[in-house]
């Protein structure tokens, strides 16, 4: 069961729960750019362990951050989100609780095979999804997504900020080309089902 605030109250404490939070990082020039025109921007760059690489996106959408929330964590979305999820399913937990644990399967596609990811996510209603692997098919992942509330709260800017790693015989800098490629699609999707 979802917790439900009235839209006044869930903008007040998403402002105060955001207020003084640093955020995942600094948007550069290209993000900017790419925001004003409307559009996701993402990089990806590899951590200094030489094993696993840093995704950083980010999004602006026009809905408040009540709805962007409520789309993000619905399992049903999930799938228009990320074009090649077959599955996603709650495994333990739930969201009133302020966790739960979660299995994405996802179909083949000319870079990835098809895999399987399990990790818990952590809830700050609003504002906040930490999330961590706990099973599956990746070697590292571990970060976070992050809702800004932009315009009195009428609007959203979505961080997306995550390390990972696989150990598959592929070419680091391949698999870093294809997560630069394929995030803004996925946050553009997310745009697309709040708006």
């Amino acid at each position: 069961m979802r917790v439900r605030y009235s839209a006044a109250l869930a903008a007040l404490a998403s402002a105060l729960l955001l207020a003084g939070q640093a955020w995942p990082f600094e948007l550069s020039p290209k993000a900017r750019a790419a925001l004003a025109k409307g559009d996701a921007y993402a990089e990806v760059t590899p951590d200094p362990d030489g094993i696993s690489g840093h995704v950083r996106g980010v999004v602006d959408i026009n809905a408040p951050p009540e709805k962007v929330w409520r789309i993000m964590t619905d399992c049903s979305a999930a799938k228009v989100m990320i074009t090649t999820l077959a599955v996603c399913r709650i495994v333990e937990g739930d969201m009133a609780r302020g966790w739960d644990i979660r299995e994405h399967v996802t179909r083949r596609n000319l870079v990835f095979p098809g895999m399987r990811i399990v990790f818990r996510s952590d809830y700050e209603p609003y504002s906040r999804i930490k999330f961590r692997l706990v099973g599956g098919d990746l070697k590292v992942e571990q970060g976070e997504w992050k809702l800004q509330p932009l315009d009195g709260g009428r609007r959203t800017r979505v961080y997306y900020d995550n390390r990972l790693a696989v150990d598959w015989p592929v070419p680091k800098a391949l698999i870093r080309e294809a997560l630069r490629k394929d995030t803004p699609k996925v946050l553009m999707n997310l745009k697309r089902l709040c708006e």
